[in-house]
């Protein structure tokens, strides 16, 4: 953890400042999480890349574009970085609508749909990872203009690497259905669904130690199934 002085200024304010202090008493819980998110990783791209490799081909075979998608998000400490995902919609998906995906988005693909369901979309997060941008279980990392929109509270998030999984994301995992028939999403998104979110994210940073990892690991892998 950083000193609190040299923290960005959005997140020096006092709503913030007791999940610093949690954090800051939690140092060896920190350092196993980090070691493990190598290992775990490591491992997970030797074993699982023939399965990306397919996964690759499959993609370019449903649908013209790229493999994989690259977006903008905000990860610990409020600093930006690409996060990759195999490409589930068609290309330029973010031209033709909002930035979060609604029940029976046109935009997706059919090998997207699939991929989405099961959460093979987000296998490639394992190489945001192993540089450090991610960990296996935090905060899903939002996009800068969501995160514009953050109470003081919520910048609490901030000072922990996103996630791959998350408390709010096995509570939320059927997202795009709460989201479906809204006549302006992002609106719905930041006003209602985002501060529910960030409920069970703020849990998470005052719950954290590194068992409590594991077990909503574990409770990820349920979920999907």
């Amino acid at each position: 953890m950083k000193k609190w002085e040299k923290l960005p200024e959005k997140l020096r304010n006092e709503a913030v400042r007791p999940y610093y202090d949690i954090l800051c008493k939690k140092t060896p819980s920190l350092i196993l999480k980090r070691l493990f998110d190598i290992i775990i990783a490591l491992l997970m791209t030797i074993i699982c890349l023939p399965f990306m490799l397919i996964i690759a081909v499959w993609i370019i075979c449903d649908s013209r574009g790229g493999v994989f998608f690259l977006q903008k998000r905000v990860t610990k400490y409020g600093r930006e970085f690409s996060i990759i995902k195999f490409r589930t919609m068609v290309s330029n998906a973010e031209k033709l609508g909002t930035q979060v995906t609604v029940k029976n988005d046109s935009r997706v693909t059919r090998a997207g749909r699939f991929l989405r369901k099961c959460r093979l979309d987000e296998l490639p997060q394992l190489f945001n990872v192993l540089k450090g941008d991610m960990t296996f279980v935090g905060t899903r990392p939002e996009v800068p203009k969501y995160v514009e929109r953050y109470t003081d509270d919520m910048y609490a998030t901030l000072l922990m690497p996103a996630g791959i999984t998350s408390l709010a994301s096995i509570k939320f995992k059927d997202e795009e259905k709460l989201l479906s028939g809204a006549e302006d999403t992002d609106s719905v998104y930041i006003n209602t669904v985002l501060p529910q979110k960030m409920k069970y994210n703020l849990e998470y940073i005052s719950d954290f130690n590194f068992f409590y990892d594991i077990k909503l690991m574990f409770m990820t892998f349920f979920a999907v199934i």
